[in-house]
């Protein structure tokens, strides 16, 4: 039964224009509603506040904030906000409406995507977030269900219902919003979400698009939270063997517990996923994972309702300085001492043995000075372990030391270094030998490299190539733009802007023009039959697709019509022409224009579609059409010449 029908807000008009045809979805905080703006004629998403939570000013302040936020967010990726209004007890946003489907309904249906698949819905979602982050905002609930894939294949990330600031991301409440698979160690543990919440979120999405599972399971919240605290995200290949090394560093780099570890925003995170791809082939990249299924979509629930473990919920976090009770200090109670037994009589004439007493009182002073001997030792060195040498190790190295020795790793600095190689450690706090509590945490500090560093020279590298030379001396690979090198090989790198040689500050962009190679002129093909066209145009060095739709035109039929690139244009070897053949030319009926004046017939012979010509008979001073080249009533081809001529005097 279709529960839409039950809903009272189906078949209502909000605010006298937007009217609620059917119910979409239903999370924790709104329901979505397809709807159409009456003013406007348009189909629209409107999304309506649960109305128990349009009593809290809280929650319709955050509604209004999602509002204006993502209208700020101009960005093809992020599904558009265009009103927000309410009535009555329905507070509610008027939204872009995506015809399609979420990722959550893709992943029900397959299980699990290729490689490729997943990486081209992760990039976009990346992209749009990137201009969130870089707008100042932090979504905050990441999660499939958010991200919408339209029919046309078109990617959107939807839902900035909990969007806030990222300057404003402390939350002292003692709850946490978001949804419990996808929440961010910082976000259980502090109530505290910048971007890097985001990218975590993104990582388990990642997780899940390549394995059809969720990293972290568990009967009740509690139990997922916890493992967020406590666990990593386990690589993808443990559940897809042979998935490639650099999807499961992705995965690693953007999941990783310390947020500090993790890239520092969706547009860092972006440019790794490109390097990622860049590095794997055609085999890796549509290699297919063993939980992936091609059978009967499961039944999601009518309206696309979330599930429980998915939902956008207001989570109870504990105090700060709540602990586990096995860290508290407990009181024991011990069992009553045994009432000691009677002595007994020693008979006359023997040695004196040792009472019971006596052999009990021996032991405890025995046991009493192997206890102060080692509590003394415990308080001295016990309880300490000493810091492992980590200086001129990798930053994943230090980590494996100090895992090693039992340490925990608090902090990672960065710093300038004209003599340490960018990514090795220099300092730890506490230093090496140095003796830390057995459960302590050690800072590290990582090097940049040079405060200033110079461009490499990478022209004449391929483009992935260049790109892993710039992050290796701390650049960021920026805008890359092409253009025709005759010098230069296609795909290869021509210049980068700063030019290579200049000194710039660590992470600073570079752009990169890479070549297109030597331009091939568009030759005219057409009137060309098809293989003739195709042929030459092969032969040249560009593709050719063919038009499945056939069109009329003055070509004879089967000849080529049209082509998409104009005769004389500049292409790059590799690019595709499509060529749309002809039908053949319309044949279009030939007004009479016999005894009309020749402005009249000119008129309305190319209003028929054709062209006119016009002969005069000596002494050329008549303006009465005498005879026509096709005469009234017959047919010639759209597009063709008709001759009128005049009478003479």
């Amino acid at each position: 039964m279709d529960t839409t029908l039950q809903d009272p807000l189906v078949g209502q008009v909000l605010d006298g224009r937007y009217r609620v045809d059917a119910r979409i979805a239903v999370g924790g905080m709104a329901t979505v509603y397809r709807a159409v703006d009456t003013r406007l004629d348009r189909v629209l998403a409107l999304k309506v506040m649960h109305p128990d939570l349009a009593t809290d000013v809280t929650f319709v302040e955050r509604f209004i904030r999602e509002a204006k936020s993502v209208a700020r967010l101009a960005h093809p990726n992020v599904v558009g906000v265009f009103d927000q209004g309410a009535q009555g007890a329905y507070v509610y946003l008027a939204m872009e409406y995506v015809e399609g489907c979420t990722l959550r309904d893709v992943l029900r249906e397959r299980g699990a995507l290729q490689p490729r698949a997943a990486l081209d819905i992760l990039e976009p979602v990346l992209a749009a977030l990137g201009a969130a982050h870089r707008a100042g905002f932090v979504h905050r609930d990441m999660k499939p269900e958010n991200v919408l894939i339209g029919d046309d294949g078109r990617v959107k990330v939807a839902d900035f219902g909990l969007v806030r600031a990222v300057g404003s991301v402390t939350n002292t409440s003692g709850t946490v919003l978001g949804t419990v698979s996808y929440l961010a160690p910082e976000q259980i543990e502090y109530g505290t979400a910048d971007t890097r919440a985001d990218v975590y979120a993104c990582g388990v999405v990642l997780y899940e698009m390549l394995t059809g599972a969720k990293p972290h399971a568990g009967d009740t919240p509690a139990q997922v939270l916890f493992q967020h605290l406590n666990a990593d995200v386990p690589a993808p290949s443990a559940l897809f063997p042979g998935l490639a090394v650099e999807l499961d560093e992705l995965v690693a780099s953007a999941t990783a517990r310390n947020p500090d570890v993790r890239p520092h925003d969706a547009v860092a995170l972006l440019a790794q996923a490109r390097e990622a791809r860049a590095a794997l082939g055609d085999e890796q990249l549509d290699a297919v994972p063993p939980r992936a299924r091609t059978g009967e979509p499961a039944d999601g629930g009518s309206d696309g309702d979330a599930s429980d473990e998915d939902r956008t919920d207001v989570i109870v976090r504990a105090p700060a300085d709540a602990e586990p009770g096995v860290h508290h200090t407990a009181r024991l109670i011990l069992p009553p001492p045994e009432r000691p037994e009677p002595e007994p009589v020693r008979p006359a004439g023997r040695g004196l043995p040792m009472s019971r007493r006596g052999l009990f009182a021996l032991l405890l002073a025995v046991i009493t000075v192997i206890g102060v001997g080692a509590g003394v030792w415990y308080i001295n060195s016990g309880q300490f372990t000493r810091v492992p040498p980590l200086i001129g190790k990798s930053e994943q190295q230090a980590r494996e030391a100090l895992d090693k020795a039992g340490l925990d790793l608090k902090t990672v600095r960065h710093d300038f270094s004209e003599t340490v190689a960018r990514g090795t450690v220099i300092n730890s706090d506490p230093g090496t030998n140095e003796r830390i509590r057995g459960n302590g945490s050690v800072t590290i500090t990582v090097s940049r490299g040079p405060e200033i560093v110079k461009v490499p020279e990478v022209s004449g590298r391929p483009l992935a190539e260049a790109e892993r030379e710039l992050r290796k001396v701390g650049l960021a690979p920026g805008v890359v733009t092409r253009e025709f090198d005759e010098s230069v090989a296609q795909g290869s790198v021509i210049r980068t802007d700063p030019a290579a040689g200049s000194g710039r500050s660590p992470d600073t962009a570079v752009s990169i023009v890479v070549s297109k190679g030597a331009p091939i002129d568009m030759p005219d093909v057409t009137g060309d039959s098809v293989e003739d066209a195709t042929a030459e145009l092969e032969e040249a060095g560009l593709k050719v697709k063919v038009a499945d739709e056939r069109i009329h035109s003055e070509q004879e039929a089967g000849a080529v019509a049209r082509q998409s690139a104009a005769e004389g244009a500049r292409l790059a070897r590799g690019d595709t022409v499509t060529l749309t053949v002809s039908k053949g030319p319309r044949m279009v009926d030939v007004p009479d224009v016999v005894g009309d004046k020749v402005d009249d017939a000119t008129a309305e012979l190319e209003e028929a579609g054709f062209v006119v010509k016009v002969e005069k008979n000596f002494p050329f001073l008549g303006d009465e059409v005498e005879s026509q080249s096709v005469e009234g009533g017959g047919q010639a081809p759209e597009g063709s010449t008709i001759t009128i001529k005049t009478k003479g005097l």
